[in-house]
């Protein structure tokens, strides 16, 4: 990516132009040949679940069609419900049929659109290894759909999802994210966007309220801000008045998170899509935080040059400029916030035992 500063003038012709069949049967056998672990784990869960059907539903088909006809004495007759359930069939296939193509063509339209932006596409990603609060959640983790750039820095758009099993039950999550590479690694921060919300945050992790910071101006109104305890005056560093209008002005619908050198944008819709507007969205998001990004490379937390420095005699001579400043890092402290329980699910039980026990009494 030359630069997504360009979030006027980005190529958005591959996303809607008509693609030629060829090309899309050349790109599915190119993705196919790099594939050295074999068949991915959702594709022979399906093989093996559509095999089961078959073996179990074709006897009782069988024997339901044999009822029939010896039942009305019409062979006629016995073959009408066949005739349906091979309808319904060729049915299913045509949608299944369409679907596979359909992703397909998805697929080669965004390797086009990467490739006329100066980036890549990687079709998925089983288990990422990003340090995201999303990324470390349930099973089955998995991210869809990566266009890559690498200048000026590393940026990733992507769809991620993963599963959570309670009990017999199970639910998979779906996020759209961006992944920004930093110059440093800087406090765990979070900016929860208020404008995404429903009943209470959307986010899969809840932070003691202890670390959350009030910043000046109209801040507030669009994020709550979480940041390490003792590290207040870092995050006011960093969330200086012309980088919090950036947020407000292009981010205020996107979940933020800085994670060790990382800087992350959530957001509960698909991120990699054929979308051009969505993609407008993103650019112009991106492009507008970059280049107030390095200014965070001068950061350096002062907690680790406190516990580096040795007990001792002073030093005779000064030490030279560079070697006053800490090396970059974060200390132990302010690498992670503290998490909660989270309470929305503790309210429901508590309200059908309230409603049982007034049931109960009446």
């Amino acid at each position: 990516m030359t630069s997504p500063q360009a979030s006027a003038s980005f190529d958005a012709r591959p996303l809607t132009d008509p693609v030629d069949p060829a090309a899309v049967r050349a790109f599915t056998a190119e993705l196919r040949s790099r594939r050295t672990t074999g068949m991915a784990v959702s594709s022979i869960i399906a093989v093996v679940a559509v095999a089961i059907a078959g073996v179990v539903l074709l006897p009782i088909l069988a024997s339901v069609v044999v009822a029939l006809a010896a039942g009305s004495g019409s062979p006629a007759s016995a073959a009408i419900p066949l005739v349906l359930l091979l309808l319904v069939a060729a049915g299913v296939g045509v949608l299944v049929w369409m679907g596979v193509r359909n992703a397909r063509t998805a697929r080669y339209r965004l390797h086009r659109f990467a490739q006329a932006n100066g980036m890549t596409y990687e079709p998925r990603v089983d288990d990422p290894p990003l340090p995201g609060m999303i990324f470390h959640l349930g099973r089955s983790r998995l991210a869809t759909d990566l266009v890559r750039g690498t200048h000026p820095r590393f940026v990733e758009f992507g769809n991620y999802q993963y599963t959570v099993q309670s009990g017999k039950n199970s639910t998979t999550y779906r996020w759209g994210y961006v992944a920004v590479k930093l110059d440093v690694p800087l406090p765990n921060i979070v900016l929860d966007a208020k404008g995404n919300n429903g009943f209470g945050s959307n986010l899969p992790a809840s932070f003691q309220r202890a670390q959350r910071l009030s910043l000046e101006g109209d801040f507030d109104q669009h994020f709550t801000l979480y940041c390490p305890d003792g590290y207040e005056q870092d995050a006011l560093y960093l969330f200086t008045p012309d980088i919090m209008a950036r947020f407000i002005d292009n981010a205020a619908q996107l979940d933020v998170e800085i994670v060790d050198d990382w800087l992350f944008l959530y957001t509960p819709r698909r991120a990699s899509t054929l979308d051009p507007a969505t993609w407008a969205w993103l650019f112009g998001t991106v492009g507008a935080l970059l280049t107030k990004l390095d200014q965070w490379a001068r950061w350096r937390d002062d907690r680790l040059a406190a516990a580096a420095t040795p007990g001792g005699h002073a030093l005779p001579f000064a030490p030279p400029a560079g070697m006053i400043t800490p090396p970059p890092g974060v200390a132990p402290q302010g690498r992670r916030l503290k998490r909660t329980g989270t309470w929305v699910p503790i309210l429901v039980v508590i309200g059908f035992a309230v409603f049982w026990m007034l049931s109960r009494w009446n």
